[in-house]
């Protein structure tokens, strides 16, 4: 006779209870995308958000606490992943010219961020004025890519690439720079090419780390 552990390790369709949890997390994530990503966040109600994903209202609620969860939880994926990309482009660079390290970074950022147009959205466009939950969550991130950046623009001090000054205002407005630039490519209808972004934004920061 099956004990209540074996009860409790049951499966539906090939998926236990965690797994299924799991799979209607990511439909929702997924949906978060789509709806976010195309329509826009104000326009993406959770009622939309439950029907493009195929799950439940409680389900939803399972899972996130508001629209502004689902939001952050795709936010934090996305930069996650181009933070990691950014430190991945640069950890074979150690030796190479200051240019050639920030172009890979650059790249690295802007290809995991708007390689997607609704990556692209979300990241630059919806994750803006939603909230103060929201926006303490977004200039988090900025805060931790400001630090690193900075410590970008002191290892190229230690290689005799820059003076010596603070980064700290040059960092944050690299930051904003990227946002804009990526935002106004969004808005370009292709009249400019990513790589031709990419660009500007290196001569940007090469420009704000060397300028004496």
């Amino acid at each position: 006779m099956a004990g209540t552990g074996a009860v409790a390790r049951r499966t539906y369709g090939g998926l236990s209870a965690h797994e299924r949890r799991a799979e209607r997390r990511e439909r929702l994530l997924r949906a978060g995308l789509e709806l976010f990503g195309s329509e826009g966040y104000a326009a993406s109600s959770i009622e939309k958000l439950c029907t493009e994903a195929g799950v439940s209202t409680r389900n939803f609620y399972e899972e996130f606490n508001s629209r502004e969860d689902l939001l952050i939880a795709l936010h934090d994926r996305i930069i996650e992943q181009a933070f990691q990309a950014v430190r991945t482009a640069l950890e074979d660079a150690d030796h190479t010219p200051l240019r050639e390290r920030c172009t890979r970074a650059v790249r690295a950022f802007i290809t995991t961020t708007a390689s997607d147009p609704r990556w692209a959205r979300l990241t630059y466009v919806e994750i803006i004025g939603v909230s103060n939950a929201v926006e303490r969550h977004r200039i988090a991130w900025r805060e931790r890519w400001a630090e690193f950046l900075v410590s970008e623009a002191a290892r190229a001090v230690h290689r005799g690439e820059a003076g010596a000054r603070p980064f700290d205002l040059s960092a944050v407005a690299l930051i904003g720079a990227v946002n804009e630039l990526v935002h106004h490519w969004s808005l370009s209808g292709g009249k400019r090419s990513l790589d031709d972004v990419i660009e500007e934004i290196v001569r940007i920061a090469t420009a704000a780390v060397t300028a004496p």
